[in-house]
């Protein structure tokens, strides 16, 4: 039994040239206690003669994923990577495998670790610390991070003060730059630092930056948590901007113009999307929706469809318009996309009849060729004049999660259908903090004819909708 014990500081590079030697002697990830340099020997593992340095090759997937899990504050990080990188060695499609439920943990970790390195940046707040007549001005900063990612974001800070001398202490590692030089030293607790006089015009800026009419509470302490408020000075600010943004945004609205230009008039007559919330009934949402004339594709369809499902769902599937079935129907996914989709569902352990389903577009977009109508993509000014139906219905139901089908539906949702089969897997926010899952369309994998590609899209999507399913088991 070996036991590999990693430093904090240069942990990895020290995890890489662990993981290279223990792979070049064969050993394998059950004869391995890995920890970190702070943890006490293991009574049955003996720490080992340094392994040989060996050439293993990987992805560089990996490599890059790997360079940030090792930040990650899980203790068992080091030996899930290796565990991981041990599969590697005889099965390269594992980096692929979105449904592989080892590399599901391990991507969460980098992510979590991003997710870190970018508060660091947003919410490391300086005070100056050196003397008024020194060649270089000398600032400080307490932060207190989720995962061990000074090391790794230091860089950022170098390049963006290389002019000044910096700390950036912290309960683990303190990054300090002095003369242009970058070393790490251990935590330590927090220290007294002094008021920075440009403080205080900090926090005027950005009391008057708050906007109260845009206030969204959740969204903001989901960009900005609690926990990195005791350290930023403009936080002190936040608890009665909150309270009086209502009074704020009343005296913003009584102070406006009470008659629009003649000009707005004209543009809000001729695009009806310019008033883009529903404020009728909820009840009355699908006969609005059916009676919908705000753009052109009302006219060849035969009729509008609204979306179903219970309104309490927790889950709701977006999809990009109605399709020939659907539109002759009036229900959503019915066609030949739709039954693909119950199928992944079920497989996926989901029941259509517990979430709503809808579409971006309400109205089948289609060209006429014979006795056919061939589906046609909406554009992006079609699926922007229908987006207040979907915002009412989001609004209706309230979902936990969204899962945004295709393209045109993470347009509506979240103002861009590009790189899509990049981004499918992936769970991004909207600004009014609501989770959207992107995958596929299920139509997408119709289109397909190279049989491989279709196994490995509907392998993907069905990974995406079991991800679903435990996002909302969870």
């Amino acid at each position: 039994m070996y036991r590999a014990a990693i430093p904090q500081i240069g942990a990895a590079t020290a995890w890489r040239a662990a993981a290279r030697g223990f792979l070049a002697k064969n050993v394998p990830p059950d004869q391995i206690l890995w920890g970190d340099d702070s943890a006490s020997p293991d009574l049955f593992g003996a720490d080992a003669a340094k392994p040989p340095s060996g050439q293993v090759k990987v992805p560089r997937s990996f490599i890059s994923m790997a360079d940030k899990v090792v930040w990650h504050r899980d203790p068992s990080r080091f030996a899930r990577l290796y565990a991981f990188l041990w599969r590697l060695r005889s099965d390269r499609v594992h980096m692929q495998d979105r449904g592989d439920a080892d590399l599901s943990v391990l991507r969460r970790m980098e992510k979590n670790v991003s997710r870190c390195q970018h508060k660091m940046k947003a919410f490391v707040r300086f005070r100056e610390i050196g003397e008024p007549d020194a060649a270089r001005r000398s600032f400080a900063a307490w932060f207190e991070p989720s995962h061990h990612t000074v090391e790794p974001t230091a860089d950022f800070f170098v390049r963006r003060f290389a002019d000044m001398d910096w700390r950036i202490l912290t309960p683990d590692v303190s990054a300090i730059f002095e003369g242009g030089k970058l070393r790490f030293e251990p935590g330590q607790p927090r220290p007294e630092l002094p008021d920075d006089a440009s403080e205080q015009l900090w926090v005027t800026y950005f009391r008057n930056i708050f906007n109260p009419a845009r206030l969204k509470v959740q969204a903001m302490q989901s960009e900005m948590p609690k926990k990195y408020w005791k350290n930023m000075p403009e936080a002190a600010a936040i608890p009665d901007l909150i309270a009086n943004a209502p009074a704020r945004a009343r005296e913003m609205a009584e102070a406006a113009p009470t008659l629009p230009p003649l000009r707005a008039e004209r543009i809000q007559a001729n695009l009806p999307e310019a008033n883009p919330h529903w404020q009728a009934p909820g009840g009355d949402l699908p006969s609005a929706i059916s009676a919908c004339t705000r753009c052109p594709l009302h006219k060849p369809a035969t009729q509008a469809v609204a979306g179903e499902g219970p309104k309490s769902a927790e889950l709701m599937f977006v999809g990009e318009q109605p399709g020939d079935h659907e539109d002759l129907v009036g229900r959503p996914f019915v066609g030949p996309a739709g039954q693909l989709f119950d199928l992944l569902m079920a497989e996926a352990g989901l029941k259509r009849e517990e979430a709503f389903v809808t579409n971006a577009v309400k109205h089948f977009k289609f060209l006429p060729r014979g006795r056919k109508r061939l589906h046609q993509k909406p554009s992006q000014d079609e699926i922007a004049t229908c987006n207040p139906w979907l915002h009412a219905e989001i609004a209706q139901v309230q979902p936990r999660l969204i899962v945004a089908m295709g393209a045109s539906a993470a347009q509506a949702l979240l103002g861009s259908g590009k790189a899509i089969t990049d981004r499918r897997g992936r769970v991004e926010w909207r600004a009014d903090g609501l989770p959207v899952l992107i995958t596929l369309h299920p139509s997408f994998l119709l289109r397909l004819s190279d049989a491989a590609a279709v196994k490995q899209a509907r392998a993907d999507m069905l990974a995406d909708l079991r991800r679903a399913a435990d996002w909302i088991a969870g």
